[in-house]
This record gives C-alpha cells, structure tokens and sequence, in this order.
C-alpha cells in the first residue's frame, strides 16, 4: 500500500532539527523509565524461564562463544556499541539525498517505532542478561574486553557516564529493531545485489551480537522486530493525520478572513459611512440634497 506522496523536498535543517528532538526526547524518556531492579530482574528471568520452556534459549552458547573466542567478542562489543548509532543516521542521509520521495515514510516508521520502543522500556523494565546473577551462567563481554574499547561496565556508554543509560532497558531491543529497519530500506532502495545481501545480513548479524554479549535476550529481539512492524501498520496514518494538521495549521491565518472589505458588516439603507462618497458617476457634488 503506498505511503501519502510529499508535497515538497524535505528540507535539511527542519529535518536535523526533528530528528535531534525526537531523539534527545526518546534519551531523556528511557533515562526517566527506569524501574525497580528487583521487577527488572522478575521480569528477565521470566522471559529466560519462557525461552527454556519453548527450547529457544541461544544466548548462552552464544555468550559462551563469544567470551572463550576474543576475535569474535571483541569486533562483537565494537559493533554493539557503535553500529546502532552508525548505520542508522548514515541510511537516513542516503535516503534523504538520493530517495527524497520515500525518505517522508522512512523517517516516520523510524521515528514511531522508536517511541514504541520506549513505551516497552516503561511497561517492561528488563534486566538484560549481563546482569542477572552469575548463577545464571551469562559472562558480560562487554566488561571482560572493555579495555579493548571506550565502554566500561556498564553497556556500550563511555566510561564514567553508565548514569547516562537506563541499563534495564532491554525490552524491546532496539539494537535489532532499528537493524531491521535499516536492512529493508536497504532491501527495498538499494539497486545493487550487494546493498540487498547487506539488508539481509544487517539485522541477522545484529542479532547474534546482542544475544552473544549478554544485552538482550531472544525474546527482546523479537520484540524490537514486532515494534518496528507496528511501526509500520501506524506509518500511513500518521502521515495522514500531519498533513491534515499541517493543512489547517496553513490555512488558519487566512481562512478566518472574510473576502468581503467590511468583513460581514453592512449598512441599513440610507446609512452613510463616515468618508464614504455617495454621487453616482454623473452625479455633481453641487446638488442640493433634497435631489439627491
């Protein structure tokens, strides 16, 4: 079903703009969603429980994997930390520059989604498998190989700044949803076999990493996939609803005034207004008023 057409080329500031506060308030909203460790970690070994029940617990031959192998955990903790903020901005530019006509869609799937996001990370504070007790057999490579990178402890923020993340926020996993995003704009817009192969991989790959360093489990992954396809289903409403918003918003200054000069006001018979002329074209200002 094909998206509302744009009425004109998006603009790079007003989008820079948009884009930067959309962001700067999902970051601010997932900060303030931070719930009770103790329901964050109800909440994760929930979802471990479910994962065994249903035999899709991966996470650990992955975690294992990658903390016995450094040349797999540590380009794996390079790529948990930087790609999420990478890929994502880099695909926006290019859909901006050489698909102006979808970028309209694109950016309000994203957007949508991403703030569905944060409605799961407020509902569902999660405690990410890196976390939970050491019982649980999870080893957090992020930690093990943080002198190999910026991050310390404390997920993929620079050291010194753990404050500035909500580290309960695993559910929906973002990292995958927004990996997914990029994979079908890839998929759908890129016109060479190679941008297709790397739509298909992204996400793939993406996957395997959040589960092999112990940040999300497999069930978030779904949930970041299930948010972006919600994402999806609001898109064309919500693209609609703005331009009936931005339509009227135009409008307003215009459409409460009246075409008439006297704005709906009229005058009685006989009645004069002041300064008003009231000879016809052959009439002469000199006749008594009693002719007139």
């Amino acid at each position: 079903m094909p998206y509302p057409a744009p009425r004109h080329r998006p603009r790079w500031w007003t989008e820079l703009t948009l884009i930067a506060v959309v962001y700067a308030a999902y970051s601010a909203g997932r900060l303030l969603a931070r719930g009770d460790v103790t329901t964050a970690v109800d909440h994760g070994m929930a979802i471990l429980r479910a994962e065994k029940a249903l035999l899709l617990n991966a996470e650990h031959p992955l975690n294992r994997l990658f903390t016995q192998t450094p040349a797999l955990g540590i380009p794996a903790d390079f790529a948990y930390a930087s790609l999420h903020y990478l890929v994502t901005p880099a695909i926006l530019v290019w859909l901006f520059r050489r698909r102006p006509a979808r970028y309209h869609a694109a950016r309000t799937w994203l957007m949508l989604s991403t703030l569905l996001g944060l409605v799961g990370f407020t509902l569902l504070p999660t405690c990410p498998p890196r976390l939970l007790d050491a019982g649980q057999g999870f080893v957090d490579t992020m930690a093990q190989y943080s002198s190999y990178g910026w991050w310390g402890g404390e997920a993929s923020a620079p050291r010194g700044l753990g404050a500035m993340t909500n580290q309960y926020a695993a559910m929906p996993s973002l990292h995958v949803g927004w990996a997914l995003w990029c994979g079908v704009m890839l998929w759908r817009h890129g016109r060479t076999p190679l941008m297709k192969v790397l739509g298909v991989a992204y996400p793939l790959l993406t996957t395997l990493v959040v589960m092999g360093t112990a940040n999300h489990y497999f069930l978030d992954a779904v949930a970041g996939a299930a948010v972006m396809g919600v994402g999806a289903l609001l898109t064309r409403p919500a693209m609609r609803l703005a331009d009936r918003v931005r339509t009227r918003v135009r409008a307003a200054p215009y459409g409460s005034k009246s075409p008439i000069v006297s704005a709906g006001c009229e005058t009685s018979a006989g009645e004069r207004i002041p300064g008003q002329r009231t000879s016809s074209a052959g009439a002469d200002d000199s006749t008594p008023a009693a002719a007139r």
